[in-house]
C-alpha cells in the first residue's frame, strides 16, 4: 500500500511539473504556494470530523491541511518539487478561526518568496495536491521529502493514524 502512495505521489509531481507547477487547483502562484484568500480577507480554518482520523483541521472548503514535521518551527523547509506536491496554505490577510478552531493557535510565517503561510499551533500548513475535494485525506502519513505528513487535531497535535 505504501508503494502505491509513493507511486501516486511521484505521478502527481510529474503531472504538476509538466503543467508548469500549477498548484493543483488551489489558486497556486508560480511560487508554488496555494492561496486560500483573495483581496485582504484572510484564510479561514475550520474543524471537520473524519470517520477514521476524528476531528481534523481543514480550510474553509473542507480540504484537508497537513503538517510537515521536519519544518523548523514555523519556518517551512518545503520548496521546489516539495511545494508543488504539498502546496502551502498562504493568505493575504489575517487568518480566521472557523467552527471548532482555536483562534489562539492560528498564526502566520513568511516564506522565502515573501508570501505569508498560515500556521496552526506552530505548524506551517499544507495541502496535498492529489486531495482535490472536501473529505479527501490521501496524504495522511505519507513519507515524502524526508518525513511523513500528518493531519492536525484541533488541539494542534499531529494525528499519527496511518493513511488509507
Amino acid at each position: 500500500m505504501k508503494m502505491q502512495h509513493m507511486l501516486s505521489g511521484a505521478a502527481a509531481v510529474v503531472a504538476l511539473v509538466a503543467a508548469g507547477c500549477g498548484g493543483g487547483g488551489y489558486g497556486a502562484s508560480s511560487s508554488g504556494s496555494a492561496s486560500a484568500a483573495s483581496g485582504s480577507k484572510g484564510a479561514q480554518l475550520k474543524v471537520v470530523a473524519d470517520a477514521r482520523l476524528g476531528k481534523i483541521i481543514t480550510d474553509a472548503k473542507g480540504r484537508t491541511l497537513y503538517d510537515f514535521p521536519i519544518d523548523k518551527g514555523t519556518t517551512s523547509v518545503c520548496y521546489g518539487a516539495c511545494a508543488s506536491l504539498w502546496p502551502p496554505l498562504t493568505t493575504s490577510g489575517k487568518p480566521m478561526a472557523g467552527p471548532g478552531v482555536s483562534s489562539g493557535l492560528i498564526g502566520t510565517a513568511k516564506r522565502r518568496d515573501g508570501s505569508t503561510e498560515v500556521t496552526y499551533a506552530g505548524h506551517p500548513l499544507y495541502y496535498y495536491a492529489p486531495d482535490r475535494t472536501q473529505g479527501q485525506i490521501t496524504g495522511q502519513a505519507l513519507d515524502q521529502f524526508g518525513a511523513p505528513w500528518y493531519a492536525l487535531a484541533p488541539s494542534g497535535r499531529e494525528i499519527h493514524t496511518p493513511g488509507s
